[in-house]
């Protein structure tokens, strides 16, 4: 249905090995495709390199014409994708339109109208006194081919938006989807070239670890990774070993921290959302409650209630909230940590893995309310990606604080409260990428905001003008008339020692120093000036 069969398959790649794509509701196949031995990703990359030049030499308004192009495209077929998101990762399918379609939609209109003016040269204003005499300007400058290594959790905005934006700044693109979801990486492409984009341009690479390694390892000129604190480290040394720039965006332990003066309701459906969208499988989903102890119960109460209140089931089902975890390994590592925090001594309110009617190949996990857990616990230590909630109660903000900053991780964070300056007050003080207030999570969907975290949470920006300049050369370029000579070149003698000296003291000195220096420096500064002047 969403791929060629695998028996046609088979029959165009010959003994070529196949990757299945299985249904992680149902457990079948759903399509399958071929995938690429490690040592020929190379020559993928330098059939991009041969295309990219051309696409390089267009102007940044017709690229932009392509992008709005491909954004009619993805709004053709914006059903048939939704349907595709559902059944190769699980997600609902309202959630297929909200985290995933519409920001992408959206994220090329945005490319498309912002990409022209942050890619434009811009000038660089020479205000010093022995500049004056020049001009110059950045250009951003394409790096050639980005390779791009994506997740399963987002399978489509993540890897999406980042092709768009590597696209916009004059790149050829490798894209090297994740094992659970090879059919959405075709399709990404797919979309692109349906949108006019130069077919091979952006090509689409299968196959596991060791296909990633080799993307990394080949001559693109940058890589984007979303995936794992391990991997992501050796892909940051891989391309530290060839001195090149690699944007990691390593997942994330968000923290929650619930005010005195929170508007609960709003608080309580912040949590259920940050923490139980996508089945809690969401680098900044909310991983970590603390909330003061005068709101406590009626917070813990509200969530608990909140949370049963989900429905689970068919991910095509319109009302299903929660669908199945993507792997059954993301399952039973999310079913220990719960186990592993309950054994510990905390506390299941409510949740925990389930059983769906007719959907027996499906592994469910229920939204799950822990309390009583503390910062010993696994649970509050590693990244769950599951619909788990443990809540801290906490005496006071700076105690929530030191335990939100108290990880390896730092994505993001939200804090709820009434006061916007205690908000931002708080938010200042908190070690991570994103930080909101009342809400969490959002402006992934927003693509002129940045994207990305410090600590273990990665390295580097995605999306807005930060994620443009990771995909271009930044550089200067200056313009010099030639009408005079720079004071510093050849000769030295000591008159050009001391003008320079007592420059320094009249440009940015105080009261009598600078007096000072033009009395001592005027003689040396007219020899050294008369100098500036000849020629020859």
């Amino acid at each position: 249905m969403y791929a060629r069969s695998m028996e046609s398959a088979a029959q165009v790649a010959g003994t070529v090995r196949m990757l299945e794509s299985r249904s992680p509701t149902t457990g079948e196949v759903i399509g399958a495709v071929p995938t690429l031995e490690p040592e020929a990703v190379q020559g993928v990359v330098d059939e991009v390199a041969r295309i990219q030049p051309a696409w390089a030499q267009l102007t940044t308004r017709d690229r932009a014409r392509y992008m709005l192009r491909a954004a009619d495209a993805l709004l053709d077929e914006i059903d048939e994708i939704a349907e595709l998101l559902v059944c190769e990762q699980g997600k609902p399918r309202v959630e297929a339109y909200t985290m995933e379609l519409l920001p992408t939609v959206d994220a090329l209109h945005w490319v498309a109208k912002a990409g022209p003016k942050i890619l434009a040269d811009e000038r660089v204003r020479m205000t010093q006194a022995f500049t004056l005499s020049k001009s110059g300007h950045f250009s951003y400058e394409p790096l050639g081919v980005v390779g791009v290594i994506a997740p399963w959790n987002y399978p489509w905005s993540i890897p999406f938006g980042e092709v768009a934006i590597a696209l916009m700044a004059g790149n050829g693109v490798v894209l090297k989807p994740a094992s659970l979801t090879p059919l959405l990486g075709e399709k990404i492409r797919a979309v692109f070239e349906r949108g006019g984009v130069p077919e091979g341009l952006v090509r689409v690479v299968h196959g596991g670890g060791p296909v990633g390694e080799a993307l990394a390892r080949s001559s693109v000129g940058k890589v984007f990774f979303t995936g794992s604190v391990d991997v992501g480290r050796h892909v940051g040394e891989v391309c530290a070993s060839q001195l090149k720039g690699c944007v990691l965006e390593l997942g994330g332990k968000d923290p929650m921290i619930v005010c005195a003066d929170a508007d609960l309701p709003n608080a309580v459906g912040g949590a259920v959302w940050g923490g139980f969208a996508n089945a809690g499988q969401t680098c900044s989903g909310i991983e970590r409650v603390y909330v003061l102890r005068a709101v406590a119960d009626r917070f813990l109460a509200g969530v608990v209630r909140e949370a049963e209140r989900l429905r689970i089931g068919d991910p095509l089902r319109w009302e299903t909230e929660i669908g199945p975890m993507t792997s059954d390994s993301q399952y039973e590592t999310v079913a220990r940590l719960i186990d592993d925090a309950v054994a510990a001594g905390a506390t299941k309110l409510c949740g925990g893995p389930v059983e769906v009617p007719d959907l027996e190949a499906g592994r469910f996990i229920a939204p799950t309310v822990l309390s009583g857990v503390t910062h010993e616990m696994r649970i509050m230590r590693e990244e769950i990606f599951g619909p788990v909630l443990p809540v801290v109660v906490v005496d006071s903000e700076q105690e929530a604080i030191d335990l939100a900053n108290d990880s390896e991780f730092g994505l993001g964070a939200s804090v709820w409260t009434r006061d916007r300056a205690r908000g931002e007050r708080i938010a200042r003080v908190l070690e991570s990428g994103m930080v909101w207030i009342n809400d969490h999570s959002f402006s992934h969907g927003a693509c002129q905001c940045s994207w990305g975290g410090v600590k273990s949470s990665g390295l580097g920006r995605s999306h807005s003008k930060f994620g443009f300049y990771e995909c271009v050369n930044i550089k200067m370029n200056a313009w010099e008339p030639g009408l005079t000579r720079d004071f510093w070149w050849h000769p030295y003698d000591r008159t050009l020692g001391e003008a320079v000296r007592n420059s320094a003291k009249l440009l940015y000195g105080r009261g009598e120093v600078r007096a000072k220096a033009l009395r001592d420096g005027a003689r040396p500064l007219l020899r050294v000036g008369r100098r500036t002047v000849r020629r020859g």
